[in-house]
């Protein structure tokens, strides 16, 4: 309540002349919680509180103006109090892509969804986000024995399944670090795309990095919160293909290449999912996210089905599917 009550008295300071009334938006998996200040005559801005001891503004900042100034639709920035962590935000409302998305509606949204990822990518300029290299895409990967296999899992492997999960590692590692770089949002799916206009827009945007061009197809398209048939995504990935050989990003020319980047990268996402999801259950008490997790096993699962460097891991997951701890989270 004193932060609550901080907040409001920072928010007077800008508006000392009007009402407002303050109602949570929403939170998030961190320690940002959000706020809509709706004033008298019906205008209302998001607060984001973010404690200045667990978390910094700074990244959210530099993104957001990099992301503006590529032409997206980013939440603007109408004040900021780094020392408290409050910042004053355009209000992008409250319905996301994972609330509005239809089987009739989804061409359409994905489409401006892969738009403005291609505006994103297409202002990237290197030395601006954090570099997604060897030693971030491994700290990921490490999530997924620590968390997923060790705690959650509650098994330890043995050497041979060490040695052969290492060698899937340097496989999709190396694959990841040879596609060409662009800026990253990093968590670029339907929670954090939101119904507006113009559309999309984005939020959550704070760990965006430098890194692989296929990342946040892999979030939008193999997203942890909904499924869609594979012949669907396939024309999606296709169209967004099409879209950015024209627009000049250095996509690999030959779809089949571009395909199984994507299929790589995805799999290097999942498995740090699981590892987050995980530890977000087990170290913060956070258990809606175990319901995620069999949809993102399930796409893991299929990806290591389909490429025979990724053979030793689908042993190894077949292996742990024997493990699972509680009735309900299977493949």
């Amino acid at each position: 309540m004193q932060r609550q009550q901080q907040l409001v008295t920072w928010l007077h300071g800008h508006y000392p002349n009007e009402t407002f009334t303050l109602a949570p938006a929403s939170a998030d998996a961190s320690f940002r919680r959000y706020f809509r200040a709706t004033f008298a005559g019906g205008n209302t801005k998001i607060v984001m509180d973010a404690p200045p001891q667990h978390e910094d503004c700074a990244p959210f900042l530099h993104a957001g103006k990099l992301f503006e100034q590529a032409g997206v639709h980013v939440p603007h920035v109408y004040a900021q109090d780094l020392k408290q962590g409050f910042l004053l935000l355009s209000d992008l409302g409250d319905t996301t892509y994972l609330q509005a998305l239809t089987a009739d509606n989804a061409p359409q949204l994905y489409g401006a969804a892969t738009d403005a990822l291609i505006n994103i990518q297409l202002a990237s300029r290197p030395d601006e986000l954090p570099l997604y290299d060897e030693a971030l895409l491994r700290r990921e990967l490490d999530l997924f024995p620590v968390w997923y296999i060790g705690r959650h899992l509650g098994v330890v492997l043995n050497a041979k399944q060490q040695a052969k999960l290492e060698e899937v590692y340097a496989r999709i590692l190396a694959n990841n670090l040879a596609q060409p770089r662009v800026y990253v949002h990093r968590d670029y799916h339907s929670r954090n795309l939101m119904l507006t206009e113009p559309n999309p827009g984005i939020i959550d945007f704070q760990d965006a990095v430098y890194g692989p061009i296929t990342y946040d197809l892999a979030s939008l398209f193999k997203d942890a919160y909904v499924r869609w048939e594979e012949p669907d995504i396939m024309d999606w990935l296709i169209r967004y293909w099409e879209k950015a050989r024209k627009a000049g990003l250095p996509v690999r020319a030959d779809f089949g290449e571009f395909y199984r980047d994507y299929e790589m990268m995805g799999v290097q996402r999942h498995i740090k999912v699981l590892g987050i999801f995980a530890r977000l259950s087990h170290r913060d008490g956070k258990d809606g996210y175990l319901k995620d997790m069999p949809l993102v096993m399930d796409y893991l699962h299929r990806a290591c089905a389909r490429y025979i460097d990724l053979k030793p891991l689908l042993n190894i997951l077949d292996e742990l599917e024997q493990k699972q701890p509680q009735a309900g989270y299977t493949f």
